[in-house]
């Protein structure tokens, strides 16, 4: 299964211990997590259900492509990391 993690910033405002689940693309690894914490779909994903401006998703250090469909292939091995940018002066 891919592990996923998630920045510090969003786990002041969640609870979003690293875990390992199944599936072969984002989307599927995303619906994984969010059926376990549904709350956090509305931080990470718009109402389209494409990622939102200020996140980033990268699988194996690498910044997915399709923040639309979320179709970037994943394997048991991938480490995900989801990164909520912090704005602001």
């Amino acid at each position: 299964m891919a592990r996923i993690s998630f920045t510090e910033n969003l786990q002041r405002h969640l609870d979003v211990a690293p875990l390992e689940v199944p599936g072969d693309t984002v989307g599927a690894v995303l619906a994984a997590v969010f059926a376990g914490n549904p709350r956090l779909r509305s931080y990470l994903l718009d109402d389209q259900g494409r990622v939102r401006r200020h996140v980033a998703i990268f699988v194996d250090a690498e910044q997915i492509a399709d923040r639309r469909h979320l179709s970037d292939p994943v394997s048991a091995a991938s480490d995900i990391f989801v990164v909520q940018a912090l704005t602001g002066g």
